[in-house]
Parts: C-alpha cells; structure tokens; sequence
C-alpha cells in the first residue's frame, strides 16, 4: 500500500494543507497544496461546515493514507485556542470517518523537523519546504507552506524511527 500524507495547518479562516508522498533522494515529493478559505463574516458553524467540505474533498481527491495535523498552540488568547480547537474538530472527523491513519505534531515540533529550530520564523519554514522537496519556489500563501511542513513532519519522523 502506498503512503500518502494530507498534512494540515488548522485555521476557521485560512486552513493550509499539502499532499506529500515518498521519494527517492529526498524526504518527500508534493503531490498539491493550497489553502481552504472561509468568510469570516459567516457563523462559525457554516465555516466549519465549508472547512469540512474542502478536507473531505482533498481526502476523495487524493485518498490519503495519513492525516498530519498541527496540534494546538497554547497562547494567552483562550479565545483562539477554543476556536482552533472547532476546526481541528472538523478536521479530525473527516479523517476519522475516511479511515486514515492520524497523527499530531506540536507547532515547534514541526518546525525543528523541518528547519532544525522549534522557534523558526514562518519565512524559513516556506524556505526550507521548497529545498527540501527541490521546488522553484516556496510554496504560497505561507499556510499552506506550513501544511506542507506538517505533511513532511510525519515523513521525516517516519524515516527517523520516531
């Protein structure tokens, strides 16, 4: 069986996520990325019906075998948290019900994985996924640069044995 990875930077209005799989060489190859985008003017709950909708597309589009999700940043903004805390809810069952593989990562752990500092600046997190999957250009915007970085998380980690 193949392994695919959905990798996802949750947000209720700008979800980045990348489809990663396996190469030789390297530690992965992009399949696509890009972002969910919903209108924040609209109730929570019909941006998370759209968040939804667009991660179970991509889970039909590109049948993925694993979902690599940021885990929640704990800042001083209780109201962030509990929102972010609905669109990983959102995302985890479409995973859930789609049957993949789920795993979570803390936002420096995605971060030393990928640049080799937990504190790197979203800057160089873009820069490092484009050397890493040998791409003319960082992918853009940088959420889904940090949805990519997630999918290549769980690679990396893979292949270290962790």
């Amino acid at each position: 069986m193949r392994l695919r990875v959905l990798g996802v930077d949750p947000g209720t209005t700008v979800t980045g996520y990348g489809v990663v799989e396996p190469a030789a060489g390297r530690p992965g190859r992009l399949v696509e990325c890009g972002v969910i985008r919903t209108n924040p003017k609209q109730k929570m709950w019909h941006r998370l019906d759209t968040l939804y909708d667009g991660i179970c597309e991509l889970i039909e589009r590109h049948e993925p075998t694993t979902l690599a999700l940021e885990s929640i940043f704990y800042g001083k903004n209780v109201r962030t948290t509990v929102t972010l805390g609905h669109a990983r809810g959102v995302i985890l069952l479409a995973a859930a019900r789609a049957g993949l593989d789920i795993t979570e990562f803390p936002p420096a752990t995605v971060k030393k994985s990928v640049v080799g500092a937990g504190g790197a600046a979203k800057t160089q997190v873009a820069y490092m996924v484009q050397q890493l999957l040998n791409l003319k250009r960082p992918p853009t915007p940088s959420d889904a640069a940090d949805g990519v970085a997630v999918a290549l998380t769980y690679l990396i980690r893979r292949g270290a044995g962790a």
